[in-house]
C-alpha cells in the first residue's frame, strides 16, 4: 500500500534527506587513494551520530542476506554494482566508486547514492557516471503528478539504453517513508502510461544502476551482498529521495551548496 506523505512529513524527511547529503559529501571528500572503505564509513557513521540520526543500513537484513549488513554505506568499487559491504580495501588510483548512505530522523528516512572516481579518472568511467546523473535527472523530471510509475522508469531507460549501458532488471528504486522501502517499486526500465498513477505526497527513491558493457547480468559476490557484474565491467549507482508535489519533484536530499 502506498502512503501518501502530508506536507508536513515531508519537510521531516527534508530535514532526513539532508543528513544523508551531508554524509555523502563528507564521504566523497574522504576518499582518496590509500583511504579504506571502512574509513569512508567511520566518516559517515560519525555525520549521523552528530545530527542525532540512524541508520536503517546498519543491521538490515533482508530475506536474501546471510548477514545483516554491517555498516551505514554500501561502498560499491569499479565492478562492484551495489550493496558493497565496507571492509578495510583500500582505495586506488582510477578507482570507481559508488557510496550508498541512508538515514532516519525524527521517525523518517531519507536515502540517496553518489558514484565517482578516486584519483585520474577515466574517460569512459566519466561518461558512464555523467550518463547515470542524465538518467537519474530524467527519471526525477517525470516525477510529476498526473505521469505514472511507468513514465519515471521509461525516462531512466530511455537515458541507459540510448547510450549503451545495461541495466540491472531486478533492482530499482521505491517508496520511502517511515521504512526505508516502501510501496511502490520503481523499475529503471519501462512503459511510459503505465503503472501506478503519481499523486501528490508520494515520495519515492529513484536510482539508477548502469553497468559500462551493455549487459544486464549479474552475480552476488560470496559475501551474499555486494552484487559484481558478470563480465568484470564496471558499474555507476546514483541516487535520489523525491516527494511528488502539485509544484513539481521535490530532491529531498539534495547536495547543492554543501
Amino acid at each position: 500500500m502506498v502512503e501518501l506523505k502530508t506536507d508536513t512529513s515531508i519537510d521531516a524527511m527534508h530535514a532526513a534527506g539532508q543528513v544523508v547529503a551531508r554524509a555523502l559529501t563528507a564521504v566523497r571528500r574522504a576518499a582518496d587513494v590509500g583511504v579504506s572503505l571502512l574509513d569512508l564509513d567511520a566518516v559517515a557513521h560519525e555525520v549521523l551520530r552528530e545530527a542525532g540520526a540512524g541508520s536503517p543500513f546498519l543491521g538490515y537484513r533482508p530475506s536474501f542476506a546471510p548477514t545483516p549488513f554491517p555498516g551505514v554505506i554500501c561502498t560499491s568499487v569499479n565492478d562492484a554494482i551495489v550493496h558493497g559491504i565496507p571492509d578495510g580495501y583500500r582505495l586506488r588510483d582510477g578507482d570507481l566508486v559508488s557510496i550508498d548512505c541512508g538515514a532516519t530522523l525524527d521517525g523518517w528516512a531519507g536515502d540517496s547514492a553518489v558514484s565517482f572516481v578516486v584519483g585520474t579518472p577515466r574517460t569512459a568511467d566519466v561518461t558512464l557516471i555523467e550518463t547515470a546523473e542524465r538518467a537519474l535527472a530524467a527519471g526525477i523530471d517525470a516525477a510529476v503528478v498526473g505521469n505514472r510509475v511507468g513514465d519515471i522508469a521509461h525516462a531512466i531507460g530511455t537515458v541507459c539504453r540510448g547510450a549503451g549501458y545495461g541495466i540491472m532488471e531486478d533492482f530499482g528504486g521505491h517508496g520511502i517513508g517511515r521504512q526505508m522501502h516502501e510501496d511502490p517499486g520503481v523499475p529503471n526500465e519501462g512503459r511510459p502510461g503505465r503503472g501506478l498513477p503519481l499523486r501528490h505526497g508520494m515520495v519515492i527513491a529513484i536510482e539508477p544502476m548502469l553497468i559500462s558493457s551493455g549487459r544486464d547480468d549479474y552475480h552476488p559476490a560470496p559475501d551474499g551482498w555486494t552484487l559484481r557484474t558478470n563480465d568484470g565491467s564496471r558499474a555507476a549507482h546514483v541516487e535520489h529521495t523525491v516527494a511528488i508535489t502539485e509544484a513539481g519533484p521535490r530532491v529531498l536530499t539534495s547536495r547543492d551548496g554543501l
